[in-house]
């Protein structure tokens, strides 16, 4: 499988974003803006999910990991949560795949998590000052597109820390 990069994610930015709003529109005059939300949430989180999947060079685990995350999510359908508790839930669980399929230390796994904060703070203002559902997923997943500038492996600067022993004396 090839990586995934930031073509494909604006891309995948592109698509959401005209397919949510447009699916936003529709649907939002017959059902219940938070109902429609929770819905949006869901099924392009999803979508997210197999995009990641499918761009990763990981084989082991995916069927559990799409499994997992249809059962995490109707859980949380179900307790009916208001669509920012839903977001950050979803924000969650992309926050792991990826971190489990893409990074493998834990400081590009932090990193991960920040970027996924920052396009949370993109979305909510967004949606603030505009109030259109097309941009706000239009921030969201163009600021998502950016993890795969987050380097696979973060190394750590490790400090040299000698004792006074195996530096030996120091006269001149």
């Amino acid at each position: 499988m090839k990586q995934p990069t930031f073509s494909q994610g604006v891309a995948f930015a592109l698509a959401a974003s005209l397919l949510g709003s447009t699916l936003y529109s529709v649907f939002s005059s017959a059902f219940p803006a938070p109902t429609v939300l929770r819905l949006l949430i869901t099924g392009i989180g999803l979508a997210y999910v197999l995009y990641l999947l499918s761009r990763s060079r990981e084989r082991v685990g995916r069927v559990t990991v799409v499994v997992g995350w249809i059962l995490i999510a109707a859980v949380a359908w179900f307790l009916a949560p208001p669509p920012l508790l839903l977001l950050l839930v979803h924000l969650g669980l992309l926050w792991l795949i990826r971190s489990l399929y893409f990074y493998s230390s834990v400081l590009s796994a932090l990193a991960d998590l920040g970027l996924n904060g920052l396009s949370l703070v993109a979305t909510i203002w967004a949606a603030g000052q505009t109030g259109s559902m097309l941009l706000s997923l239009w921030c969201f997943f163009l600021v998502q597109a950016l993890f795969v500038c987050i380097p696979n492996n973060l190394p750590r600067k490790s400090v040299a820390v000698s004792s006074a022993a195996d530096a030996g004396p120091e006269w001149s």
